[in-house]
């Protein structure tokens, strides 16, 4: 038996987490009874879980918490008869915070005390047991495992605690709070039964309050999931879910089912309304709560759920799956894929009715998770089209009827010639970002073919595309696609409801032709011999060059073959240190011939004088694209003569 009792310095860490803790949540100070709360049931639900092994565990106990107020020493304990801990764990889960939470916590939360924000935080990043310190200026606590002797630790919070054996002779854990003065409160009987009636009403353990020799049970001790949902409000729901998310903001919608017949299982799943800081991280493991027949199995079930469905939370209580179900037993369950089936249902069920019904609150959604939601088209091909039916976009689209009226310096650059007023940048298109794939087809006009969007490593880039110029001048919408992963979702989903998906930045024939010019044949005439110098020029650079029919603002444009991929995720291919895997083709590059300097390239024979602005012309397009330079250097002494040349000729203003 260990005999020593030792001081040992808190982590660098958890020095800064109780510091913050302490000062920030000042103003919240009761959530530390919800933490301790939450806590102890955890640890009353660990002991059913390892009973299912070892059912001596339990003895003849029935798990509880146990609130003990006692005024004349100034201290409330809160007490349970879980799995409690041995030294080693006690160090381990009192001294110290995961390292893996640690940083994104002291990052995210507020040094100047944002409130309820704040004190929702210390539990999602599992430093809940820190809040004690708000209240209390010592903390003792007592534990025992059934396989261990008892362990006592003491701390303030000020940076140290000492760790010691105890005579302590039932197994569980008592946190003692040695109240502050200023928070005396918390002693009485009326203020402990409001808190956990506002907090912890949904647990399904008992919490019972001891008043000198009377103790009385002050919750209703029932799986919230199993009441009927006719008894339930929308407040306890939302009660339930900040418990078993530790979230502070209310759920957006959720979902409660009781299945009966050949399988048995309740459900209950929330959409959140905001961000957990991993919801990105596909490796981390996310999912529902598992339960079977209203024992706590595990926290996070991801079999029970799609990963691009991990941002929701909730819970399932099966009577189908076995008390001792293991995740890989879960994973070649048919019961599972049942149950995961049944759920994926219900979540894009609720996700139509907020679409259909709730546009502002699917808004919100679709901006906080729609770049996840989007995996779905990739990995979920029984509902790919369900899923293409939520997504959302950016798009050109402007209401009929809406101008754009020519200021004062519109009119003035007019009168400085019919040519230079041609080519002066058209306004940006007006933008609606929250479009989707229906209402595009709704809107399509008679002749177009396809349903047509562009890439691009930002908004701002996408709305000013050079590819978009000729689509926009025809009056054709197009999606303005600004995410990562809408390189991978428009491979995928190559067509909705019969319509096709075609990029603006590939050499598609149908798309060409929907922007056909009278003058193209004329010009291909008077071009021909300027092509073919171009692609002797960018020799290595480009497949073909070609006259575009597509642009009619910028002077040129690298476009993808029709069943190439596209430039930028061969860039993001090449980032990420992959070949593409159709060999990385050249770009075909396209050239506007109504454009000053294509017609100054048509008209220079000097040959280095062509390559020079060739090479200008090509580079202007790359970094249209969102690409990087090769040589930037060259591209800044090249545009440097460009712009002397110019000025020395006339005043006139060059436009690139």
């Amino acid at each position: 038996m260990t005999a020593t009792v030792e001081t040992k310095e808190f982590q660098a860490e958890t020095k800064q987490v109780l510091k913050l803790v302490i000062h920030s949540l000042y103003s919240h100070k009761e959530i530390f009874l919800r933490e301790l709360i939450s806590n102890a049931s955890d640890a009353c639900e660990k002991l059913r879980f390892e009973a299912l092994k070892n059912p001596a565990l339990m003895g003849g106990d029935t798990p509880g918490i146990t609130l003990i107020p006692d005024a004349a020493a100034g201290t409330l304990t809160i007490k349970d008869n879980g799995i409690g801990m041995s030294r080693d764990e006690v160090t381990e889960n009192l001294g110290t915070i995961a390292r893996s939470g640690t940083k994104k916590f002291l990052e995210a939360l507020s040094i100047n005390g944002e409130g309820a924000k704040d004190s929702q935080l210390i539990g999602q990043f599992g430093v809940g047991f820190y809040s004690a310190f708000i209240v209390a200026e010592k903390v003792t606590v007592l534990t025992k495992r059934s396989d261990s002797e008892g362990v006592r630790w003491d701390s303030d919070g000020e940076g140290s605690y000492e760790i010691g054996p105890h005579h302590k002779a039932d197994r569980g854990t008592e946190v003692i709070l040695h109240l502050r003065a200023e928070d005396k409160e918390f002693l009485d009987g009326d203020t402990l039964k409001g808190l956990v009636h506002k907090y912890s009403d949904h647990l399904a353990l008992p919490i019972s309050l001891t008043k000198g020799d009377k103790t009385e049970v002050v919750n209703q001790a029932k799986a919230f999931w199993t009441r009927p949902k006719s008894e339930l409000k929308d407040e306890e729901y939302q009660a339930f879910y900040k418990h078993i998310s530790h979230d502070w903001d209310e759920a957006l919608a959720w979902a409660h089912h009781k299945v009966e017949g050949t399988l048995e299982y309740t459900s209950l799943v929330y959409v959140p309304k905001r961000a957990p800081f991993d919801l990105f991280n596909r490796d981390e493991q996310n999912g529902v709560q598992l339960y079977v027949k209203r024992v706590f199995i595990m926290d996070k079930a991801a079999e029970l759920l799609p990963p691009y469905l991990r941002f929701v939370r909730g819970l399932v209580d099966s009577a189908d799956l076995p008390l001792n179900v293991s995740r890989e037993l879960l994973q070649g369950s048919r019961t599972t894929d049942k149950i995961k089936n049944a759920l994926t249902k219900r979540v894009l069920d609720l996700l139509d009715d907020l679409a259909e019904n709730k546009a502002e609150q699917y808004t919100e959604f679709w901006k906080t998770f729609g770049g996840v939601l989007k995996e779905g088209v990739i990995d979920d091909a029984s509902n790919k089209d369900r899923v293409a039916k939520l997504l959302r976009f950016a798009s050109t689209y402007a209401p009929e009827g809406q101008t754009v009226t020519l200021g004062a310096a519109d009119t003035a650059f007019a009168q400085q010639g019919e040519r230079e007023a041609a080519h002066r940048p058209a306004p940006a298109p007006a933008l609606r970002d929250t479009v989707s794939l229906a209402d595009y087809v709704s809107r399509m006009k008679p002749e177009q073919k396809g349903i047509y969007f562009v890439t691009a490593d930002t908004l701002a880039a996408a709305k000013n595309s050079p590819h978009l110029e000729g689509f926009v001048a025809q009056g054709f919408e197009v999606l303005l696609l600004t995410e990562r992963i809408d390189e991978w979702l428009t491979s995928h989903l190559r067509e909705f409801e019969g319509k096709k998906l075609e990029s603006v930045a590939r050499a598609a024939k149908d798309i060409e032709s929907a922007i056909e010019t009278p003058e193209k044949a004329a010009n291909e005439g008077a071009y021909k011999e300027t092509l073919e110098r171009l692609k002797t020029a960018l020799t290595g650079k480009i497949s073909e060059a070609k006259l575009s029919v597509r642009l009619t603002e910028s002077p040129a444009c690298l476009v993808a073959s029709e069943y190439g991929m596209s430039l930028r995720m061969e860039r993001m291919m090449k980032a990420a240190g992959q070949a593409s895997p159709f060999g990385g083709g050249q770009p075909v590059f396209e050239i506007n011939p109504a454009h000053p300097l294509v017609q100054r390239l048509k008209d220079t024979p000097d040959e280095a004088a062509f390559a020079d602005l060739a090479s200008l012309l090509h580079d202007q397009a790359v970094l249209a694209e969102g690409g990087a330079l090769e040589d930037p250097a060259s591209f800044v002494k090249r545009l440097n003569k460009l712009i002397i040349d110019g000025l020395s000729e006339q005043p006139r203003i060059l436009l690139s």
